[in-house]
């Protein structure tokens, strides 16, 4: 048998896309014939990882790895809820998201050169990606994470997969833990009113200008309605002057709350599936028409 080399497994991983280790086992079976070992991973693989890689994932799953003051918040995507729900996937992510705790990469790509096998595919958490998609015939990437790791304590919450949050705090483990859930509910978009991202204010300012203009009152007072308007929107989107959801009097907010119980949040990450990705919307009649076109054709 010819020796199998690194530059042969590496033509061919660039000719299908396959994971490494299956080239290299698809050529060991094909005695080093390139052409055979491609049709035995066209068999095996359907060669799916390729043809998936650019189809859209939106759907996916939240992971969360916290181990006392160290912890993750990983995003993962796939193209269907169905996939969702894959022990495999599920399996996967969850071994990304305990990777990045231990490990600290330092983007996505470093993240998936680090080693990991699972259902027989490896060595690296790309390896381990495209083998899956070969096996499930769907393509999934991993999106962003969020690693803690300074000295502070975190409190996590899932809601179900698609809503994750870690909180950063000191204090109260059960108010923490109640921030994190009230975080999930309720969506701030900072901690506070001063952290507020400067293109949501000035788009709240933008908008809020536009209808005090159609009042027709004096400038002075558009002005002050414009400002009354900007006020309100970042207490509504700020944590701390947010109305904790659980508060009895229904007024309590959730800076409040913290101080009554001595803990400080000092940041906090949500994540909710898909957020900001632009899902594909299929039309049915067009897609019918369309392969009806071209078996005409045909």
């Amino acid at each position: 048998m010819p020796a199998i080399t690194a530059s042969m497994v590496a033509e061919l991983r660039a000719k299908t896309d396959a994971p490494m280790m299956e080239c290299k086992k698809a050529l060991t079976e094909a005695d080093g014939d390139m052409g055979r070992a491609e049709e035995i991973l066209r068999v095996k693989l359907g060669n799916k990882a390729g043809k998936a890689a650019a189809r859209i994932t939106a759907e996916g799953v939240i992971s969360a790895a916290v181990n006392g003051t160290t912890g993750a918040l990983l995003e993962t995507n796939c193209e269907t809820d169905f996939v969702s729900k894959n022990d495999s996937f599920l399996a996967f992510t969850k071994s990304c998201a305990q990777l990045i705790a231990d490990n600290n990469p330092a983007d996505v790509a470093a993240l998936s050169a680090l080693p990991l096998s699972q259902d027989g595919f490896g060595p690296t958490v790309e390896d381990v990606r495209k083998g899956l998609i070969g096996k499930i015939g769907e393509n999934m990437s991993i999106r962003r994470f969020k690693r803690y790791a300074g000295g502070s304590k975190l409190a996590s919450y899932l809601h179900g997969t698609r809503i994750g949050v870690v909180v950063e705090y000191d204090g109260d483990d059960v108010a923490a833990k109640d921030v994190a859930m009230h975080v999930a509910a309720m969506k701030p978009a900072a901690l506070s009113s001063a952290e507020v991202p400067a293109d949501l204010v000035e788009k709240e300012r933008k908008i809020a200008a536009e209808k005090a203009a159609e009042s027709g009152k004096p400038a002075e007072i558009v002005a002050k309605m414009v400002e009354g308007s900007v006020q309100k929107f970042l207490k509504e989107v700020s944590l701390l002057d947010q109305v904790f959801v659980k508060a009895a009097d229904g007024k309590q907010t959730v800076g409040q709350m913290l101080k009554e119980k001595a803990t400080t949040v000092k940041g906090f990450t949500l994540y909710v599936v898909g957020e900001g990705i632009e899902k594909k919307v299929d039309d049915f009649a067009a897609e019918v028409a369309a392969q009806v076109a071209a078996a005409k054709v045909q």
